[in-house]
C-alpha cells in the first residue's frame, strides 16, 4: 500500500482492504430522483438545485428538512418518525419526501453507473469486499430496483444508524461501523462520496483514501471537507479508461 495520499494517476483499488460506497450519486444516479422529490416537498420556497447541494445533499432525510427549513428562517416541531405525510411537523415533512421519492422510483426505476457496475466488477475479480454506506432509509429498495441486491457485503442505511442511533454525516459512524462490519482496518480502507457532508465524514473517520465525486459539489469544495482527490466519473480510476462516464 502507498505509504503517501495517492493521486487519481497513480491511485489502484487493489492497494486496499476494503471500499465503501455512498450509494446516491455514486453507484446509482438516485441523487436526481432524490432532487426532484425535494423539489416537490419545497415548490412553495422557491427551493433551487443549489438548496440541495448547500442545505440536503449527502444528510439524514430530517436532518435535510431541519437544515433547509433553518435557510428560510422556519422552524417546525420535530414530530415523530411516525407521522403521516405532511407538512406540520419535520418528520411529516421527511415522511412526505420519501413517499415521493419512492413513487418516483417505482414509476421511473433505476440503473447503476456504468462505471460504478464496472468498478464493483474489478473489486468483484479481485475479492476485494465492499459495503454501501448511505444516509438513506431507501437504499435497499433501490440496490434492488438497480439489480445489485446481494452485491455488497455490508449496507449501512438509514435504517441502520436510526437503530443504533448513529450520528449522520459528517460524522463518521456509519462509515467506521461499515469498516467494522467488513473486518477491515479504516487506515486501509477507500471512502467513496459525492457530498461534501460525505468526504467530511471520510476525512473525519481517517480512512486511507476518501475519493469525491464530482456530481454538482464542484472539485473545490469536495476538496475543502476532505476528499483525498476527486474525479468526475469513477470510469478515471479503470484501468485504460474502458468505460463511458454517465448514466446507463
Amino acid at each position: 500500500m502507498a505509504t503517501h495520499p495517492p493521486t487519481s494517476a497513480d491511485f489502484r483499488w487493489t492497494d486496499y482492504d476494503g471500499v465503501l460506497f455512498d450509494l446516491d450519486g455514486v453507484i446509482t444516479p438516485t441523487a436526481e430522483i432524490h432532487e426532484h422529490a425535494w423539489g416537490e416537498l419545497f415548490a412553495a420556497y422557491d427551493y433551487t438545485e443549489a438548496d440541495y447541494l448547500a442545505y440536503i445533499d449527502g444528510k439524514p432525510r430530517y436532518d435535510g428538512v431541519r437544515s433547509f427549513l433553518a435557510s428560510r428562517d422556519i422552524t417546525l416541531p420535530d414530530g415523530d418518525p411516525d407521522d403521516q405525510p405532511g407538512e406540520d411537523t419535520v418528520c411529516a415533512l421527511g415522511n412526505r419526501k420519501n413517499a415521493l421519492f419512492n413513487e418516483i422510483l417505482e414509476r421511473d426505476g433505476i440503473a447503476p453507473f456504468p462505471s460504478s457496475q464496472a468498478t464493483l466488477d474489478l473489486l468483484a475479480e479481485a475479492d476485494v469486499p465492499s459495503a454501501i454506506v448511505s444516509s438513506s432509509k431507501n437504499a435497499v429498495p433501490v440496490l434492488t430496483a438497480a439489480g445489485l441486491d446481494g452485491r455488497f457485503d455490508v449496507v449501512i442505511d438509514g435504517v441502520v444508524a436510526a437503530d443504533l442511533d448513529l450520528d449522520g454525516k459528517p460524522a463518521p459512524d456509519g462509515y467506521l461501523l461499515g469498516a467494522q462490519r467488513l473486518g477491515i482496518d479504516p487506515a486501509r480502507t477507500v471512502v467513496v462520496e459525492d457530498a461534501v457532508s460525505g468526504v467530511a465524514a471520510g476525512a473525519n473517520g481517517s480512512f486511507a483514501v476518501t475519493i469525491g465525486v464530482d456530481r454538482g459539489a464542484g472539485h473545490a469544495a469536495l476538496l475543502e471537507h476532505g476528499a483525498t482527490f476527486v474525479v468526475d466519473d469513477l470510469s478515471e480510476l479503470l484501468p485504460g479508461h474502458p468505460v463511458t462516464s454517465g448514466n446507463s
